[in-house]
């Protein structure tokens, strides 16, 4: 029997056809094994099978999209093409993308694990609308013309001064497993509308979505090069990517502890560092607030893709007077979720990426139990196959808890009481955190919401809503998670680089 048949789902027969041949890398427009022909196993998170196999890439496989990347940057087909002409490219892409969008989200369900509601109503037209947001851009990246009269010339002098954004070069991505083919379109679509080439390592848990960028990009008609694809293990393929000396800029998103080792491995060429990190994200919940849009929104906040996003309000504030009614609500609720596999239409909370994370969840769940936080529902791990967790609601004494501090990316939410303090103590405890990067506040009071959000120190806040993703909406963390915005006008700064001309006419 084939990995393939493996999956006992009602797939595509291209789905299945897709998965059966062992994923290759993407090096100058060609589809390649890896140069040591070693593979990855490609696991389904709702069974722990093996129903896929993805070519290993290493450090040479690298140097090869790198020099590929940069032929590709220099050559004048890219480096000169008219702005409408990559413009176009970046449409046909978007449009492909969503021909096929049925076999993106097959394929992202069995490979990440997230419901298939989730991947039907959150993957298109969310990720063929980002390329086509940065395809609008690419005609209208401009310099400024700038009045100056610069030192030492005559006053009398008659000068012209104007700047360029240029593309910023080579860049490599490396993009995470929690929502693969959004974190790489996110990517992508700037990195195209700059000009810049790159070279892509997706994460090695979900490699399927990205081979099947991989494959329209070419079908869509870039030049060689533009775009390379090489799959690989983070501590190989992603270490010699951040440490290789003709990339021009690295774009990461994932973990605070990995964001930190690819700063130390830039620095060898001072390579320019965009990263999208961990977050612990408050979700601040006073007693006017309506219940039936802050019970279902803060359930949302915690829950989406299992808790295994980095935005996930997973602190939860609740004023002492609607504690109990609010949290109970929220336990209430709980019981509309169903586990289960992303293929099954009534899931609406998949498994968790591995076997490693769920034991790293229940270690916290685990932990917060023995510190004193009260189990309100959840805490379990159904006895089945697959790395599934049960949505764990805790009432926490003190936000001193190792469950309350650390990013847990599991679905796991605690809940603390705050009382009639100033909005500054509240905000206080609300970034007590190593992060921030996103938030939300849940109040009738627009004065309170707004006085409230810019107290929050978070790259994103939220009024009566957590996370609003929008493709014009700048993304980002300050503190320990990240560098730099994804997403709206500002992820294009990553991109580019700004020279002055000054003309003495």
């Amino acid at each position: 029997m084939s990995l393939a048949e493996s999956l006992d789902y009602d797939l595509m027969d291209e789905t299945r056809s897709f998965v059966g041949e062992t994923t290759k890398l993407m090096i100058n427009g060609e589809f390649v094994a890896s140069d040591s022909g070693k593979t990855i196993d490609v696991i389904d998170p709702a069974t722990g099978k093996i129903f896929a196999q993805a070519y290993m890439g290493g450090k040479s496989d690298i140097d090869k999209a790198v020099k590929a990347a940069r032929a590709a940057f220099e050559n004048p087909t890219w480096s000169r093409m008219p702005s409408h002409e990559r413009q176009r490219l970046m449409l046909r892409l978007a449009d492909l993308m969503e021909e096929n969008a049925k076999l993106f989200n097959e394929l992202e369900v069995i490979d990440n694990g997230l419901p298939m509601q989730i991947a039907s109503m959150g993957m298109f037209p969310f990720c063929s609308n980002m390329i086509r947001y940065y395809a609008g851009w690419a005609t209208k990246i401009s310099g400024d013309t700038l009045p100056s009269s610069p030192f030492g010339l005559p006053p009398d002098a008659e000068t012209l001064t104007y700047t360029l954004k240029e593309p910023i070069g080579v860049v490599g991505a490396i993009t995470p497993w929690n929502f693969p083919v959004g974190m790489l379109v996110l990517k992508l679509g700037p990195a195209l509308a700059t000009g810049c080439t790159m070279v892509i390592k997706p994460a090695e848990q979900t490699p399927m979505t990205a081979a099947l960028v991989a494959k329209l990009i070419k079908e869509a008609g870039f030049p060689d090069g533009v775009v390379n694809f090489v799959n690989g293990f983070g501590e190989e393929a992603g270490a010699a990517l951040a440490d290789h000396p003709d990339v021009d800029k690295i774009s990461f998103t994932g973990s605070t502890a990995v964001g930190k080792k690819i700063i130390h491995a830039s620095t060898g060429n001072l390579k320019k560092v965009s990263l999208e990190l961990g977050g612990k994200s408050p979700v601040i919940v006073f007693p006017d607030a309506d219940f039936e849009q802050a019970i279902p929104g803060a359930l949302r906040a915690a829950f989406f893709l299992q808790g295994q996003n980095c935005m996930a309000g997973t602190r939860l504030f609740v004023h002492e007077k609607v504690y109990d009614q609010f949290v109970g609500g929220l336990s209430e609720a709980m019981n509309f979720f169903k586990l289960g596999p992303g293929m099954d239409p009534e899931t609406t909370l998949g498994p968790l990426i591995s076997a490693t994370q769920k034991e790293r969840v229940m270690g916290f769940i685990d932990s917060g139990q023995q510190e004193g936080a009260e189990l309100v529902r959840g805490g379990g791990s159904p006895d089945s196959p697959g790395y599934f967790v049960e949505p764990t609601l805790f009432s926490c004494p003190s936000g001193e808890l190792n469950v309350v501090k650390n990013e847990i990316f599991g679905p796991v939410l605690c809940a603390e009481r705050f009382g009639d303090e100033d909005l500054d103590e509240i905000a206080r405890r609300a970034n007590s955190t190593i992060y921030g990067l996103s938030g939300s506040v849940w109040t009738r009071d627009l004065s309170t919401a707004h006085r409230m959000a810019r107290r929050i120190d978070s790259g994103q806040v939220g009024i009566n809503v957590h996370a609003a993703l929008d493709p014009a909406t700048p993304f980002g963390g300050n503190k320990q998670s990240g560098w730099g915005r994804e997403f709206g006008k500002e992820a294009l700064d990553l991109y580019v680089k700004v020279k002055a001309v000054t003309a003495v006419l």
